[in-house]
């Protein structure tokens, strides 16, 4: 059956992509947090304070939660009723009527070839930064170290989705000791009230306030991305109807309250001048800083020290886990275009015996490997404004369009408050994206990527007609 066919009961589906349903929602929301709790959270919060200036840059956190529950719920609604392999790519074609679908779908396959190895590689720079933690010698080597995480990545998923979950659920572990460890500290030797405490007027409605509050909202909007991982993998998910909803939402619950957990506890340590003031050292190692600063007065400067490096080490792996779970999921999406007719043909070759698509999960590692060379700002920046335009934009309008013309489709979830959610998110992302500073760099290479992209849909119709 064609992505394409119009019905609204999955349960009539014929699967005919070669993919198993054995995702379970154990393992979607495994996969889900592994995908969001990267290295996002251990490097960014020093570019929060650094964006307005003190700890009201808490208020980004609080603000990316709310928009991630109105988004997630957009996904969550679409992923139950169509629950293929791809995620937007399925649901672009069915909002979307006729050519529009066709070609949307195209340019959301086409822009992926970019978002995806640029959220891969910001793993995998963050991951690299905090190995210069353990030896300065390594920070002469972070490029290379970054492209080395993209290749271990891709031979542990060369394999079946059964015994990549197994990997996954190791690697969480990891994760949430990670975090645990942390607030725990926190919770220890923290000064809290300097977590709370703000100079007179931050939060004064001015134009420096609102610049400010868009660059900490696409950070944080970056940290929180991940939580519709599962519905890419939406033609492996059991009971997708169930399985998809619980998933996304479950997944924004657990993480937006372990983040402003994180980072309270990191506050009540290094207080926000002395993070102002860390510079560079400060970003690219902030949780060992963070447990350095907090046991040296009970341990010595030497153990506090050890105690950091197995902090940048847990830290190393939870971004790994990131990168792992990332790359599964959007290999999913050129294989299910290209199943579908809508992409170049050798996207949708499966592994003769692993059964999975061995092809767009090397051209994405591959990809990743190149936007390595790149700065972690630069990547984060280009990955949001990029996924906002040609993806969650298309998808709030999308999702409205659908309920129009198809009334009769069957939802096993309708989103709450419905159409709140979709309009919230749509001014949201694109606040996000209009008022903060140095914007109009991303936005132009959202425009060359969609231009470039139309191109080679126009071009691909007119010699080989979909």
């Amino acid at each position: 059956m064609s992505l394409h066919t119009r019905t609204g009961d999955v349960s009539q589906t014929k699967r005919n992509d070669g993919l198993e349903r054995t995702l379970t929602l154990r393992g979607a929301v495994t996969l889900n947090l592994l995908d969001m709790i990267g290295v996002g959270p251990f490097i960014t919060l020093p570019l929060l304070i650094g964006a307005m200036g003190g700890p009201q840059a808490m208020l980004g956190w609080v603000l990316g939660a709310g928009l991630a529950v109105c988004d997630g719920m957009v996904w969550a609604e679409l992923g139950a009723a169509m629950p293929e392999a791809g995620g937007t790519y399925a649901y672009l074609a069915q909002m979307y009527p006729g050519r529009w679908g066709r070609w949307l779908s195209f340019l959301f396959a086409f822009q992926l070839l970019f978002s995806a190895p640029l959220s891969v590689a910001s793993g995998c720079i963050g991951l690299a930064q905090y190995a210069g933690a353990l030896s300065p010698a390594l920070r002469a080597w972070t490029t290379w170290i970054a492209v080395g995480v993209v290749v271990v990545a891709v031979v542990l998923l060369y394999r079946r989705l059964s015994g990549v979950r197994r990997i996954a659920q190791g690697l969480l572990v990891v994760v949430l000791a990670t975090i645990a460890w942390a607030v725990v500290t926190g919770l220890w030797h923290g000064h809290w009230a300097q977590v709370v405490t703000v100079a007179p007027g931050a939060f004064r409605l001015d134009h420096k306030f609102l610049v400010g509050l868009g660059s900490a909202m696409l950070l944080a909007t970056y940290d929180y991305w991940g939580y519709y991982n599962v519905t890419f993998l939406g033609g492996e998910a059991k009971d997708p109807a169930r399985t998809i909803p619980r998933a996304v939402l479950l997944s924004i619950a657990i993480v937006a309250v372990l983040y402003l957990a994180l980072n309270a506890s990191v506050l009540s340590v290094i207080s926000a001048p002395e993070m102002m003031r860390g510079g560079a050292a400060m970003r690219e190692a902030l949780l060992s800083r963070f447990m350095e600063m907090a046991y040296a007065p009970s341990v010595g400067v030497h153990g506090a020290a050890v105690l950091g490096k197995i902090a940048a080490v847990m830290v190393m792996v939870t971004a790994f886990g990131s990168v792992f779970s990332l790359l599964l999921g959007y290999s999913r999406i050129p294989f299910a275009a290209a199943r579908d007719g809508n992409f170049p043909r050798v996207f949708g070759r499966l592994h003769p015996t692993r059964r999975f698509p061995y092809v767009s999960l090397l051209v994405l590692g591959g990809v990743a490997c190149v936007c390595c060379f790149f700065s972690l700002g630069e990547v984060i920046a280009a990955l949001v404004v990029l996924r906002i335009v040609l993806q969650f934009s298309l998808q709030h309008v999308g999702v409205m369009m659908l309920r129009v013309r198809r009334p009769e489709m069957r939802r096993p979830f309708r989103m709450w408050l419905y159409p709140a959610p979709p309009v919230i998110a749509l001014i949201g992302f694109g606040y996000i994206v209009f008022v903060r500073r140095g914007s109009m760099r991303e936005l132009l290479l959202a425009v060359v990527v969609a231009a470039v992209g139309t191109v080679w849909f126009v071009v691909r119709r007119a010699v080989r007609p979909i």
